[in-house]
């Protein structure tokens, strides 16, 4: 399978109007979505989910606080979907591309966030002297070149990788690829490992247990795995939200005990 103009051209103007939704809500550049909208484009919905469903496991356990650069999912997501469907070679080859990709990305995010800076203390100089019709102008230039670190790199990947990727996938030896699958199956795990790093879950072991149980020995599907989690999560709040309930009391109580009715005490 080759891409089609439009698609190369709907993939990029895409990857420029997530980016910059970032600063919004950012729900575009979540993995799964991106993986989603990808797939749609690329005609392929199940392997983009499957792809970026994977990364969204990744990306949970992991969040650029302060300004912090972290791998860009987001991107890997996009070309692991777009390769995994020219390749034909499944979910589990986009995957392995993907995570690399990401790394590789993260890079450029470092690169575009310098260009703000730049033009932050340009906006300051602009300030100070009063010119305010420029800032406008020094802003809408952040947000363009912001979305040009996603656009410019997915685009030259999807022109120069289409061939490329079907003429190495073609040549790729059996070990090589038998590893890429290998670590695309891996990803999930890791992704909830480190989701599961950041959690509460040493007092919830026996329900993570319980989880594993239903889902590997009972085969109970997935969403039926959900939804005992769904009743075990209502059981848990109701019990603490009874024990709040009778701290509070408790603690009045004592100070009601402490200070007496009315001052008499």
């Amino acid at each position: 399978m080759h891409l089609a103009g439009y698609q190369i051209a709907l993939i990029t103007i895409y990857a420029f109007i997530a980016i910059n939704d970032s600063f919004i809500s950012n729900t575009l550049t979540q993995p799964a979505i991106a993986g989603m909208i990808s797939g749609l484009i690329m005609g392929d919905l199940a392997t983009g989910l499957m792809v970026g469903g994977t990364l969204q496991l990744m990306r949970l356990g992991i969040a650029a606080f302060g300004g912090a650069s972290v791998p860009d999912y987001f991107s890997g997501s996009v070309l692991g979907t777009v390769f995994a469907v020219i390749s034909g070679k499944g979910a589990e080859y986009g995957i392995g591309l993907a995570v690399p990709v990401s790394l590789l990305m993260l890079q450029l995010d470092v690169f575009a966030r310098f260009c703000n800076v730049f033009l932050l203390h340009q906006v300051d100089k602009a300030i100070e002297k009063l010119q305010i019709k420029r800032i406008p102008k020094l802003v809408l230039s952040g947000s363009v070149l912001w979305g040009l670190s996603r656009a410019v790199p997915i685009l030259l990947m999807l022109i120069i990788g289409d061939h490329a990727v079907v003429a190495i996938t073609n040549n790729m030896p059996d070990w090589l690829m038998n590893g890429l699958k290998t670590a695309g199956g891996v990803m999930p795990v890791v992704g909830v490992a480190i989701l599961l790093r950041y959690m509460p879950t040493k007092q919830y072991i026996p329900y993570l247990l319980l989880g594993f149980f239903f889902a590997a020995y009972l085969n109970v599907p997935m969403l039926g795995v959900t939804v005992i989690g769904l009743v075990a999560a209502m059981l848990i709040f109701k019990k603490d939200a009874k024990k709040d309930q009778n701290e509070v009391n408790q603690q009045s109580v004592e100070n009601t005990l402490e200070g007496g009715y009315d001052g008499d005490e």
